[in-house]
Protein backbone atom coordinates (compact mmCIF):
# COMPACT_ATOMS: atom_id res chain seq x y z
CA UNK A 1 0.00 0.00 0.00
CA UNK A 2 2.72 2.42 0.89
CA UNK A 3 4.54 1.85 -2.54
CA UNK A 4 1.15 2.46 -4.41
CA UNK A 5 1.60 5.92 -2.85
CA UNK A 6 4.65 6.54 -3.01
CA UNK A 7 4.14 5.85 -6.44
CA UNK A 8 1.35 7.93 -7.31
CA UNK A 9 3.04 10.86 -5.65
CA UNK A 10 6.55 10.48 -7.79
CA UNK A 11 3.84 10.27 -10.91
CA UNK A 12 2.22 13.66 -9.97
CA UNK A 13 5.63 15.36 -9.12
CA UNK A 14 6.70 14.41 -12.51
CA UNK A 15 3.52 15.01 -14.97
CA UNK A 16 3.44 18.38 -13.52
CA UNK A 17 5.03 20.90 -15.98
CA UNK A 18 6.39 24.03 -14.26
CA UNK A 19 6.20 27.42 -16.60
CA UNK A 20 8.91 29.43 -15.29
CA UNK A 21 8.03 33.35 -16.89
CA UNK A 22 8.92 36.38 -15.03
CA UNK A 23 7.08 40.25 -15.99
CA UNK A 24 10.15 42.53 -16.90
CA UNK A 25 9.45 45.61 -17.88
CA UNK A 26 11.09 47.29 -20.45
CA UNK A 27 11.74 51.45 -19.58
CA UNK A 28 12.86 53.78 -22.23
CA UNK A 29 13.66 57.31 -20.97
CA UNK A 30 13.01 60.66 -23.28
CA UNK A 31 17.54 59.86 -25.03
CA UNK A 32 16.24 56.34 -25.94
CA UNK A 33 17.88 54.72 -23.21
CA UNK A 34 16.07 51.24 -22.54
CA UNK A 35 16.45 49.28 -18.93
CA UNK A 36 14.77 46.40 -18.17
CA UNK A 37 13.78 45.70 -14.56
CA UNK A 38 11.41 43.93 -12.72
CA UNK A 39 10.06 46.43 -10.15
CA UNK A 40 8.38 48.74 -12.89
CA UNK A 41 9.73 51.85 -13.98
CA UNK A 42 9.94 55.87 -12.92
CA UNK A 43 7.42 58.01 -13.46
CA UNK A 44 9.53 60.59 -15.91
CA UNK A 45 10.44 57.05 -18.57
CA UNK A 46 7.70 55.05 -20.56
CA UNK A 47 6.74 51.97 -19.49
CA UNK A 48 6.33 48.36 -21.31
CA UNK A 49 5.57 45.08 -20.01
CA UNK A 50 8.15 42.58 -21.81
CA UNK A 51 7.47 38.66 -21.28
CA UNK A 52 10.30 36.60 -20.54
CA UNK A 53 9.48 32.65 -20.91
CA UNK A 54 12.61 30.58 -19.37
CA UNK A 55 12.75 26.84 -21.46
CA UNK A 56 12.49 23.96 -19.14
CA UNK A 57 15.89 22.51 -19.04
CA UNK A 58 16.35 19.53 -21.20
CA UNK A 59 12.85 19.75 -22.45
CA UNK A 60 14.48 19.20 -26.26
CA UNK A 61 12.06 22.69 -26.73
CA UNK A 62 14.09 24.87 -29.07
CA UNK A 63 14.41 28.24 -27.38
CA UNK A 64 14.24 30.72 -30.12
CA UNK A 65 17.31 33.60 -30.63
CA UNK A 66 17.07 37.29 -30.94
CA UNK A 67 16.71 37.94 -34.30
CA UNK A 68 19.21 39.76 -36.14
CA UNK A 69 18.62 43.14 -38.13
CA UNK A 70 20.69 43.11 -41.58
CA UNK A 71 23.46 45.72 -41.72
CA UNK A 72 24.52 47.91 -44.35
CA UNK A 73 28.38 46.77 -44.56
CA UNK A 74 30.55 50.22 -44.91
CA UNK A 75 32.96 50.58 -47.56
CA UNK A 76 36.27 49.16 -46.13
CA UNK A 77 38.77 51.80 -45.51
CA UNK A 78 42.32 52.01 -46.79
CA UNK A 79 44.40 49.61 -43.32
CA UNK A 80 46.00 51.86 -41.04
CA UNK A 81 48.43 51.31 -39.42
CA UNK A 82 48.79 50.27 -35.81
CA UNK A 83 50.45 52.47 -33.08
CA UNK A 84 50.81 51.02 -29.65
CA UNK A 85 50.80 53.73 -27.05
CA UNK A 86 51.78 51.59 -24.15
CA UNK A 87 52.80 48.24 -23.84
CA UNK A 88 53.04 45.57 -20.94
CA UNK A 89 56.58 45.31 -18.95
CA UNK A 90 57.56 42.22 -17.20
CA UNK A 91 60.23 44.69 -15.49
CA UNK A 92 63.25 42.84 -17.23
CA UNK A 93 62.33 44.59 -20.58
CA UNK A 94 60.73 41.69 -22.03
CA UNK A 95 63.42 39.87 -23.09
CA UNK A 96 61.68 36.96 -23.31
CA UNK A 97 58.37 36.38 -25.35
CA UNK A 98 55.14 35.05 -23.80
CA UNK A 99 55.53 31.67 -25.33
CA UNK A 100 59.42 31.01 -24.48
CA UNK A 101 58.53 31.83 -21.05
CA UNK A 102 55.56 29.71 -21.03
CA UNK A 103 57.69 26.83 -22.96
CA UNK A 104 60.58 26.99 -20.23
CA UNK A 105 58.28 26.82 -17.25
CA UNK A 106 56.89 23.71 -18.35
CA UNK A 107 59.93 22.26 -19.40
CA UNK A 108 62.14 23.55 -15.92
CA UNK A 109 64.35 25.36 -17.96
CA UNK A 110 66.12 28.65 -16.85
CA UNK A 111 65.89 31.72 -19.87
CA UNK A 112 67.66 34.97 -19.73
CA UNK A 113 65.21 37.32 -18.74
CA UNK A 114 62.67 35.61 -16.56
CA UNK A 115 61.84 36.47 -13.34
CA UNK A 116 62.20 36.19 -9.71
CA UNK A 117 58.60 34.93 -9.95
CA UNK A 118 58.94 32.87 -13.10
CA UNK A 119 61.77 30.85 -11.42
CA UNK A 120 60.12 30.80 -7.74
CA UNK A 121 57.45 29.43 -9.79
CA UNK A 122 59.17 26.39 -11.51
CA UNK A 123 61.17 25.83 -8.96
CA UNK A 124 59.70 26.73 -5.38
CA UNK A 125 61.62 28.83 -3.08
CA UNK A 126 65.39 28.25 -3.35
CA UNK A 127 67.79 26.63 -0.84
CA UNK A 128 69.84 29.96 -0.35
CA UNK A 129 69.91 33.50 -1.55
CA UNK A 130 72.91 35.38 -1.36
CA UNK A 131 73.09 39.36 -2.46
CA UNK A 132 76.01 41.10 -3.26
CA UNK A 133 76.10 44.69 -5.32
CA UNK A 134 72.43 44.61 -5.56
CA UNK A 135 72.44 41.37 -7.68
CA UNK A 136 70.92 37.63 -5.95
CA UNK A 137 71.57 34.22 -6.42
CA UNK A 138 69.20 31.06 -5.85
CA UNK A 139 71.01 28.07 -5.29
CA UNK A 140 68.46 24.93 -5.59
CA UNK A 141 69.97 21.77 -4.45
CA UNK A 142 68.43 17.75 -5.59
CA UNK A 143 68.85 14.75 -3.43
CA UNK A 144 71.77 13.38 -5.46
CA UNK A 145 73.87 16.54 -4.59
CA UNK A 146 73.96 18.20 -8.15
CA UNK A 147 73.66 22.10 -7.50
CA UNK A 148 71.81 24.58 -9.70
CA UNK A 149 73.04 28.56 -9.68
CA UNK A 150 70.52 31.19 -11.09
CA UNK A 151 72.33 34.66 -10.97
CA UNK A 152 69.65 37.81 -11.38
CA UNK A 153 70.69 41.25 -12.30
CA UNK A 154 70.24 44.37 -10.24
CA UNK A 155 66.50 43.93 -11.58
CA UNK A 156 65.11 40.75 -10.19
CA UNK A 157 66.07 39.23 -13.86
CA UNK A 158 68.00 36.17 -15.23
CA UNK A 159 71.26 36.98 -16.30
CA UNK A 160 71.90 35.60 -20.00
CA UNK A 161 75.91 33.92 -20.54
CA UNK A 162 78.61 36.77 -21.47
Amino acid sequence: MNKLIAASCCALLLSATPIFAASIYRCSDAAGNLTFTRQGCPIDQTARLQEAVNATPSSGKAVPLAKSSKRKTPKRQPARSLTVVGAQDDGCGNRITGSARRDALIKQQVRPGMTRDDIESTFGKPDTVTSRNGRAQYRYSDDKGRTRTISFDEHGCVQGKR
